[in-house]
């Protein structure tokens, strides 16, 4: 099971250091090494979100995740992203970005540095309303409950997550612009970091609004399914996965590249506090990218969601962490051993809460049937 789960990875793997050790040696060998660890650190807690959405979808999506996501992670926002800042940022075509990645990567490093306000507030502000709607949801099973009970209260309040979020952008704009008489040229980065957190949020609404009227229609297309192959059977042609699927699955499938491209921002933006050769940068966080999408099919195949009912809570609370991170890198800088130690400690703390709670639901479990086995021994 784990073999088969994370080969590609293990092979991606290999290859990607056997591919540094020619590009640049030993050297290059030891800065892919800790890039993939790095993308692996800060991404834990995206493989546990994308649990929790994958294991709505059939094995067919799976599978499609797993390889059309997965050129979509390592080539689109690993490689072609941090180029395309450049291109836009710069004014430039493409090709001239790549060859300026490859010739002079001082300035490209600095290209993209300054583009890092406008990729902070896109990715802060749709990370953060992912934590927001999900603080302010209603849920069965809660994790902090103290914190979890009054803001569910508060959720029943129409928009409240959009108003907060909104909110939230306007003081890192503000704030951004208080230092335009300090620092030349920060006014129209503050108009550049309001305009890319309001896109993020569009972006968070349109494709998460999507998503969340298809997977409501899920209900109502399981029902049917039944019947339909019932009915494919006699007739003697089977359903395909994809009619399957529908289109809720492909809607669950575009916010989850989504998703992850909101993730990938830290990772990209972080390797350059290790190195500024794209090449490398790409060899490193396309490995960590591979882990990540196989641990994300290795926890729903496990269904580790399912036993561990904290996991889920405690990547949200790493989600809001990151986009408060991200949100104030605008303005200054947080090591990245900050950002992923935080995402690493809350979900190991919901890991241990769960296992707390199993343990516990045992222990009353096996008390509970040795009451009865007392009972019925009174009663002979």
């Amino acid at each position: 099971m784990l073999l088969k789960t994370f080969g590609w990875s293990f092979a991606v793997t290999a290859l990607g250091l056997v591919a540094a050790v020619f590009y640049g040696g030993w050297t290059a060998f030891g800065v892919v090494a800790i890039l993939s660890v790095l993308e692996i650190s800060l991404s834990f807690d995206n493989a546990v979100v994308n649990a929790g959405i994958l294991k709505k979808m059939s094995a067919f999506w799976q599978k499609i995740f797993l390889t059309v996501g997965v050129l979509i992670a390592v080539f689109g926002m690993r490689l072609v992203f941090p180029v395309v800042i450049v291109a836009v940022s710069a004014q430039m075509g493409p090709i001239e970005a790549v060859d300026l990645a490859l010739t002079d990567k001082d300035r490209y490093e600095q290209l993209v540095t300054d583009a890092h306000p406008a990729i902070a507030a896109f990715g802060g502000m749709f990370l953060l309303m992912i934590f927001l709607d999900f603080i302010f949801e209603d849920r069965d099973i809660k994790w902090l409950g103290w914190l979890e009970r009054p803001l569910a209260k508060l959720g029943k309040i129409d928009m409240l997550s959009v108003c907060i979020a909104l909110i939230v952008l306007l003081a890192t704009a503000m704030t951004f612009a208080t230092q335009a008489h300090l620092h030349a040229g920060h006014a129209d980065k503050a108009e550049t970091v309001l305009l890319s957190g309001v896109a993020g949020l569009i972006t968070y609404m349109i494709v998460g609004g999507l998503s969340g009227y298809f997977e409501d229609k899920l209900e109502e297309e399981e029902e049917r399914e039944h019947e339909a192959e019932e009915e494919a059977e006699r007739s003697g042609k089977p359903r395909s996965a994809v009619v399957l699927a529908g289109k809720a699955a492909f809607f669950m499938f575009l916010y989850l590249e989504v998703l992850d491209a909101s993730f990938s921002f830290d990772g990209v933006i972080g390797a350059f506090a290790i190195t500024n050769d794209i090449v490398l940068m790409a060899l490193g966080l396309g490995i960590g990218a591979m882990y990540v999408r196989s641990l994300t099919v290795y926890l729903v195949r496990q269904g580790t969601l399912d036993d561990y009912v904290y996991l889920e809570h405690g990547a949200h609370y790493a989600i809001g962490a990151l986009a408060v991170i991200l949100l104030v890198t605008i303005q200054y800088q947080i090591s990245e051993l900050i950002t992923g130690s935080i995402g690493v400690i809350l979900i190991g703390w919901s890991f241990w809460s769960s296992v707390r709670r199993n343990r516990a639901l045992a222990a009353a479990e096996g008390n509970s049937g040795s009451d009865e086995k007392t009972e019925v021994s009174s009663g002979v």
